[in-house]
């Protein structure tokens, strides 16, 4: 595989982080590389390769030359450098919301979609994470027979948040310990040993925005354009690693055995379903690591054609990091 010249925009922040990590533990045929982040990070050594790399200040000259950019910024970078990202000749791999619905813009899960990379015209978006580690999950059921609707409760880790959120969790479990009241500054209320049953904004629907990523991400991810989902987005006092649950009904009856066997043998995933002996997706078991667990499959007792389950997977890895990178992997073949 031909080496490459790579970039990551936002290279300070959690996924940015973690993608100088997977880029390394994957052996990504790098030939240049540069970090890129705001001024105010400018200047700043990260690890990389077994030693460490400078941070530049994004600027419309840093993307030349490169041939991959992978975006770990805000909608707001991702739109004030695409233009130049572009022009420069790379293929923009983008993390952030900016472009996902946009029609001309791809928008895979590698697992799911991957010939959807062909269709880019300079960029391609990275989904939302909850969305990832849902459809990667349901994907083999979608291929059985195509969903018709889902219900889906989600319940993401801190981590969603970036770093800032990890730093608050951590330090609010802190102050409880030492009798200390917690402060809020990243989160509308105290995480620590709370929930908080928004995430997004106020769509005017009664969903938030991320709520309603799940159906218009799902629609387009598996080419499904009549797929309607309902969807309640939890922040829970989780470091990393996003839960699931989800309800889906499909065109016919898959059963249970049948669910079991395909999403046992479907690439990304791996069944963890034993209730008997309490064996399940959890969290913690699923941190830090790229397979996304799923089990407590069962029958819907609501619907004949419905099935039930739960399902875990790493937010800053294969809900952001590590999809991004399988996509640039796309590219090279």
């Amino acid at each position: 595989m031909k080496k490459v010249n790579v970039a990551v925009l936002g290279a300070t922040g959690a996924v940015g982080r973690e993608m100088l990590k997977v880029l390394q533990e994957r052996n990504f045929p790098i030939d240049r590389f540069k970090a890129l982040a705001s001024a105010r990070s400018a200047g700043k050594e990260l690890p990389f390769m077994g030693g460490t790399v400078v941070v530049e200040e994004a600027t419309d000259a840093s993307f030349e030359g490169m041939d991959i950019v992978l975006g770990a910024a805000s909608n707001e970078m991702a739109k004030r450098f695409a233009p130049a990202i572009k022009a420069a000749g790379a293929v923009f791999v983008d993390n952030s919301s900016a472009f996902r619905m946009v029609d001309e813009v791809p928008l895979v899960v590698p697992e799911i979609n991957p010939e959807d990379v062909k269709k880019h015209s300079g960029i391609i978006s990275n989904p939302n994470c909850s969305t990832i580690i849902t459809l990667t999950a349901v994907a083999a059921l979608n291929r059985i027979s195509p969903i018709e609707t889902m219900v889906a409760s989600t319940y993401q880790a801190v981590s969603g948040a970036g770093a800032g959120g990890l730093a608050e969790l951590e330090q609010q479990v802190a102050d409880y310990a030492a009798g200390m009241k917690p402060v809020s500054n990243v989160f509308p209320y105290q995480i620590a040993f709370n929930v908080i049953p928004q995430i997004g904004s106020d769509t005017g629907n009664g969903y938030t925005t991320e709520e309603m990523k799940m159906q218009n991400e799902g629609r387009k991810i598996m080419h499904l354009p009549a797929l309607n989902v309902t969807c309640t987005c939890v922040r829970v006092p989780v470091l990393r690693s996003h839960s699931i649950s989800v309800t889906l009904r499909t065109r016919r009856k898959i059963s249970v055995a049948e669910a079991r066997e395909a999403i046992a043998a479907a690439p990304g995933c791996r069944l963890v379903d034993d209730l008997e002996n309490k064996v399940y997706p959890m969290p913690l078991d699923t941190s830090d690591q790229d397979i996304v667990f799923v089990g407590r499959i069962r029958d819907d007792l609501t619907s004949d054609n419905g099935l039930s389950l739960w399902c875990c997977g790493d937010q800053i890895r294969k809900g952001a990091a590590t999809n991004a990178i399988q996509i640039a992997e796309l590219l090279l073949k």
